[in-house]
């Protein structure tokens, strides 16, 4: 593959516009000083769509989003469209993008950086050094399954009179192709793959553990695999987190595991995440990156926010969609140096104390740390 790479960002609202803006930095640094080529477009996501076009996502951008290397996103939403109908609220832009570009396996990092350790609510030999991936199944499982809704129910010893229905479904090729993501994954990291499920009382969950088997031993045999309720799992990441390399699991237990790893490392203002879809022409997977906080809007436009997760998010897009392993490293060291040097976004500043800095103060300490490589 060229070192050209094409990049759709979407900034979306609140505080998406002033972390995206720090985020440019870093393409252009790495375009002005690593021989990448980025070919960087712009467009409208979530309310400043609706704004514009009267949709959280107009066609134009979702047929842009699908001929491009990578999208990045900032965040979307804010308690300006909360009125709107359903159809046309913000989040609905991002969950026409997933859908669309078909994007089954949601890639959720939990590092803990050496100089956040005690932002941690867990003690810092715990998660100190902690480094996970959680690879949750995106489009399928019991958010997405039939039959589901509310209804009427003329059972005579239900009070009340309804019944709730959401129905937990997966086929075999769902929980392949998921599967081959979290081996090909764990192969670039410590090479070791814990699949959760429920097996113990859940059909779904034998399918999930059987099919996961399966991969593993005719497809992946070198890389380690393990299997765990996801209840303990979640008892686990608590427990000892630092046994566990990729998890690979559900819609349903991702969105927990998830949110549970994500406090293990202090702050959420330091997270990525990335979803990926099957390789495209060119071999490269689709792909959208995006930050896990939402758009804070109490304090949008005041250069409050933390962009080091959507800063990370970038690095991510240059590890798995651009195949530039070392220059995500270099990127990430960068990150890491900053947060030794004892500098600071708001969301970060603890007892110890620090140097305090703006949004876009944090974004060229980040640039200059990689000049100083």
């Amino acid at each position: 593959m060229s070192d050209s790479y094409s990049l759709l960002i979407l900034p979306g609202d609140g505080i998406g516009p002033e972390v995206m803006a720090e985020v440019v930095k870093i393409v252009d640094w790495f375009g002005a000083n690593r021989g990448m080529s980025f070919d960087v477009s712009h467009d409208l996501v979530g309310g400043s769509a609706y704004d514009r076009h009267g949709v959280p996502l107009a066609d134009e951008t979702m047929a842009r989003a699908q001929a491009v290397d990578a999208v990045l996103l900032g965040a979307v939403g804010g308690p300006k469209y909360d009125d709107l109908d359903f159809s046309v609220k913000p989040e609905r832009g991002l969950l026409r993008l997933r859908k669309e570009m078909d994007l089954f396996a949601n890639l959720r990092p939990a590092q803990c950086f050496d100089a956040l350790a005690d932002f941690s609510s867990l003690k810092r030999e715990v998660v100190a050094g902690l480094d996970i991936l959680i690879v949750r199944e995106l489009t399928s499982g019991v958010y997405f399954g039939e039959p589901r809704g509310i209804h009427a129910d003329d059972n005579g010893d239900n009070e009340g009179g309804r019944v709730g229905i959401n129905t937990q479904r997966y086929t075999s090729g769902e929980i392949r192709r998921v599967a081959r993501a979290a081996f090909e994954l764990a192969m670039r990291r410590g090479n070791k793959v814990c699949s959760m499920e429920k097996a113990n009382v859940m059909e779904s969950g034998i399918l999930w553990r059987e099919e996961v088997q399966w991969v593993h031993d005719n497809e992946y045999p070198d890389v380690e695999l393990s299997h765990m309720y996801a209840d303990n799992g979640a008892m686990q990441l608590v427990r000892n987190p630092r046994q566990f390399d990729v998890i690979v699991t559900d819609n349903l237990f991702g969105d927990i595991l998830s949110d549970a790893a994500a406090m293990l490392t202090g702050s959420l203002g330091m997270l990525p995440s990335a979803s990926l879809g099957a390789p495209m022409a060119n071999g490269r997977p689709k792909a959208l990156y995006e930050p896990v906080h939402g758009s804070a809007p109490d304090i949008a436009g005041q250069g409050k926010a933390n962009p080091i997760a959507c800063i990370l998010s970038f690095a991510m897009a240059l590890r798995y969609s651009f195949d530039q392993g070392e220059a995500a490293a270099e990127l990430e060291r960068a990150v890491e140096r900053v947060l030794a040097d004892g500098v600071r976004t708001a969301d970060l500043m603890g007892p110890e104390g620090g140097t305090p800095v703006s949004t876009s103060q944090m974004g060229d300490r980040i640039v200059a740390a990689l000049a100083a490589g």
